[in-house]
């Protein structure tokens, strides 16, 4: 039987966990995964904050924070002229908070181009929170950072401060080939910038059974990436489609639908992947 949102009991303290969501393809699922995986992870008891790292803000939108409530954004937090717990912001889903974006983050990256700190700005943003300096109802199991479709100045810190990498991967003929130029970069930031950054997984997104050539690349993938490739894919759903446009993610819009199955499930496997015990089911 699956949980609700609203019914599942919440978790006892564990240490944070900090994932950036990348791929510098666009409409590949990243924003739909970060915002219905935050859900589903704290659906099974985790308190999660989604940094919404992306101009166009479609995370903040999509979980129901008007463009007129952003009175501070990740650019304030990343300019200096706010603390991040200025900017998080309580959605209508039980234990999500997110610190939303607005378009000023498109001329962030200029203006800290010859920033000594460039690349540590989000990391150092988070550092209240690695500590556990936080207050205990600001305190978080997961950060998820929904990153720009590109491999920008503000990708990198997504990268520079997280623990790990989740890659969403649309089933289609170029994924392999964007995958291997995102791997690339984490090589490099990894090497550069934040030797403990590893790949959380990959996870394959909007999946058709009926297609031939999701069927092929998805054995394409596996076959690459190895047991990196989560068993869980999510598939090509409508009412996925539907939801951002209603400001909900999809487990709230319609937790029975394939698209809210398959998230609840990924977010189960995660916690088994990191040796905690399932819950989703």
């Amino acid at each position: 039987m699956t949980v609700e949102p609203s019914e599942a009991p919440a978790r006892s303290a564990r240490p944070l966990r900090i994932i950036a969501l990348a791929n510098q393809k666009g409409g590949v699922g990243k924003t739909t995964t970060a915002i219905n995986l935050g859900t589903a992870l704290a659906a099974i008891g985790e308190q999660v904050l989604i940094i919404d790292l992306d101009p166009q803000g479609n995370a903040s939108t999509g979980l129901g924070i008007d463009r007129r409530q952003r009175r501070l954004s990740t650019y304030d937090v990343l300019a200096g002229e706010a603390a991040l717990k200025e900017a998080v912001q309580a959605t209508a889903v039980p234990r999500v908070a997110i610190a939303p974006s607005t378009m000023d983050l498109l001329g962030l990256e200029m203006e800290m181009a010859s920033a000594q700190d460039r690349a540590h700005r989000l990391r150092r943003v988070l550092e209240p929170l690695t500590r556990g300096e936080m207050a205990e109802e600001e305190r978080f199991t997961y950060v998820l950072i929904d990153c720009p479709p590109s491999l920008n100045l503000l990708t990198i810190n997504a990268l520079a401060a997280a623990d790990a990498v989740l890659v969403p991967l649309q089933c289609e003929f170029f994924a392999l080939e964007g995958l291997s130029q995102l791997l690339r970069t984490v090589e490099q930031v990894r090497g550069a910038l934040n030797p403990r950054l590893a790949i959380q997984g990959i996870v394959l997104t909007m999946f058709d059974p009926r297609n031939n050539l999701s069927t092929q690349v998805v054995a394409d993938v596996r076959a690459f990436m190895g047991d990196k490739v989560y068993e869980t894919m999510i598939p090509r759903n409508v009412r996925v489609s539907e939801a951002p446009s209603h400001g909900k993610p999809v487990l709230l819009y319609d937790l029975k639908c394939a698209g809210s199955q398959a998230y609840l499930r990924l977010a189960s496997e995660i916690i088994q992947r990191e040796g905690r015990l399932p819950a989703a089911a």
